[in-house]
């Protein structure tokens, strides 16, 4: 079972990127983030007619994510992380496919640090460490997909000095992510390349795609329940420097 996330940056406006890809990879099932995109703006039909069935949850220019499956039909259980109700913001959706539970999130940025873009950052992903510790205790075998927005250790980080101030980079944000790894679940990719340096994202300035100056923030983490299943893990890099395309790159997992 192959299990991917791909943050990407307008679904819409990078569909023909999108549908290259997925023809290409042939992944299972795919975690999207940032559709960009209202909720009857999802491009379903082109999805389809690619082989995969869909549940999203949208929102006007900003955030959205998706599920997408072609091994069953995604199954959802919820949208939206429990906590705060008052919260509208489209960011997280989990749906039952096939036998796992596949948990697809978009954490917020958090700049400017200091600030409330920075203290929502920190409440929200306290509500999900609170929400996975539920999971976790179920026992089903669940990921956690998507794009975290956080850098764990100065290995996933082009020259980290430069980041320190930087809310993707904050040591309360990079203990948060700790905290939650120490409920148990397993970080795929640095699981199957311990020592390599490994991004996911390179930003549209600076020529940083090619000088390979990247960021890892997309992660998929493995309850304890399916971790054992862990296979291989990477990242289709190649898919960042295609026309058009994301500044983010697809991450996968292989699953047993």
């Amino acid at each position: 079972m192959k299990i991917a996330t791909y943050n990407v940056n307008g679904v819409n406006g990078r569909l023909p990127v999108l549908l290259r890809w997925l023809e290409e990879a042939r992944p299972d099932v795919v975690c999207l983030q940032e559709l960009k995109a209202p909720q009857e703006k999802f491009p379903e039909a082109a999805i389809a007619a690619a082989g995969y069935h869909a549940v999203w949850h949208g929102q006007k220019s900003w955030n959205g994510v998706a599920i997408l499956s072609r091994a069953g039909v995604p199954v959802e259980t919820r949208r939206g992380l429990p906590g705060d109700p008052d919260d509208l913001a489209s960011r997280y959706i989990e749906a039952a496919v096939d036998g796992v539970l596949v948990a697809g999130l978009y954490l917020p940025n958090g700049n400017p640090r200091p600030g409330p873009k920075f203290d929502y950052k920190l409440a929200w992903f306290d509500r999900l460490i609170a929400h996975a510790a539920d999971l976790v205790a179920s026992g089903a075998p669940v990921i956690l997909a998507g794009d975290f927005n956080v850098m764990p250790t100065e290995r996933d980080v082009y020259k980290p000095e430069r980041w320190i101030d930087d809310a993707l980079f904050a040591p309360e944000v990079r203990a948060a992510f700790f905290r939650l790894l120490d409920q148990g679940w397993t970080d795929a990719l640095r699981t199957m390349h311990p020592d390599e340096t490994i991004y996911t994202f390179w930003d549209y300035f600076r020529n940083a795609y090619a000088r390979n100056a990247g960021l890892r923030i997309d992660h998929l983490l493995l309850s304890p329940s399916i971790a054992g299943r862990l296979k291989a893990a990477d990242v289709d890099r190649h898919v960042r420097g295609w026309e058009k395309s994301s500044d983010h790159a697809p991450v996968w997992i292989d699953l047993a």
